[in-house]
């Protein structure tokens, strides 16, 4: 593996390890050795989850498809567990744009009375890249109804996927996303560590009362940069206290340098400021491997992520804790 550098790779003790990961191109360091052991909250393949607690206080996660379902789901009465995997599909059939494949990333909001499922899925066509798109139900296992055209999907620019919903303190619906920039790169790392390198930004586009239907174009709220290896993804878009919290993962899911991420803006729409470090990379501040596609509680009391684990890439969560600009997990 060609290593890359990590953002401000010099800024603290703390990127050491990362520096000594660049050099070595090994997963293992000093600091990781001392890393605090944690086990998942559901320990088969759920990855890129996202949380939901329901009307009733009942606590749903959901995945990427696996384990023969494309929205997986489970439940639980606190966001630290025993959580209960469903047997649901929650989508059994993915929207007649796409191709019915490959469905990444679901994240579950409610609006009004009605549930509403984002999600990707590959392009009907243009298999290589996917889309972004919405399903809606009346009840949060579904099943849900997708709509029959893409909310997100410039396939020239590669794509769209990572989806997640926000509402701001005005009752406006929104939804993040990443543009796939990669899933057309030159090679290398995650297909884009090869020049000239393609955008891959995480964006903001204004949804209407219904929470499906897009108002205006959607704005870039953040890029890639050169610390952030081939790529950024996953967005999780939350307001704590009047800072808005943008959590992303950087670099590759397949090197220990993915990593989950956060910036900070006082404006929905930025400019957001990256953290001088990772809030969970390989080994720090937990003994785990490759952590990333993060969700947290809309309170900013909880964070969900994945890592690898046996099954694949199995559920974690901890809490954290938000002072100002600041994001802290224990």
């Amino acid at each position: 593996m060609k290593a890359l550098c990590h953002r401000n790779v010099f800024s603290s003790l703390l990127s050491i390890s990362y520096l000594l990961k660049t050099i070595s191109c090994s997963p293992i360091s000093l600091l990781e050795q001392r890393a605090t052991t944690i086990a998942p909250v559901i320990d088969i393949n759920f990855p890129d989850p996202a949380i939901l607690q329901d009307s009733d206080n009942t606590w749903y996660a959901f995945a990427t498809d696996g384990n023969g379902k494309n929205v997986q789901v489970a439940h639980a009465l606190s966001p630290s567990g025993p959580w209960t995997v469903l047997p649901n599909d929650l989508l059994p059939t993915p929207g007649n744009w796409s191709n019915k494949q490959n469905v990444w990333a679901p994240d579950v909001r409610k609006i009004g009375s009605t549930y509403v499922l984002y999600y990707s899925a590959t392009d009907a066509v243009q298999t290589a890249q996917h889309c972004v798109g919405t399903a809606t139900s009346n009840t949060i296992l579904g099943p849900y109804t997708a709509a029959e055209t893409p909310l997100a999907c410039n396939l020239s620019i590669g794509g769209a996927i990572d989806s997640s919903g926000f509402t701001d303190t005005d009752g406006t619906h929104y939804v993040v996303y990443k543009v796939d920039g990669n899933s057309i790169g030159h090679g290398g790392s995650c297909g884009n560590a090869v020049a000239p390198i393609v955008p891959t930004p995480l964006m903001l586009q204004q949804l209407a009362s219904d929470g499906v239907t897009a108002v205006g174009n959607p704005i870039e709220l953040l890029d890639r940069d050169g610390g952030d290896g081939p790529l950024i993804e996953a967005p999780n878009l939350i307001l704590v206290d009047g800072v808005y919290i943008l959590f992303f993962s950087s670099n590759c899911y397949t090197t220990p340098l993915y990593d989950v991420s956060y910036a900070t803006a006082s404006s929905l729409k930025g400019p957001f400021t990256k953290s001088k470090a990772p809030l969970i990379i390989t080994g720090n501040p937990f003994n785990i491997t490759t952590p990333g596609g993060a969700q947290a509680t809309v309170d900013g009391k909880n964070l969900v992520f994945h890592a690898n684990c046996g099954a694949g890439r199995c559920m974690f969560e901890r809490a954290i804790e938000i002072s100002g600009t600041s994001v802290s997990i224990s």
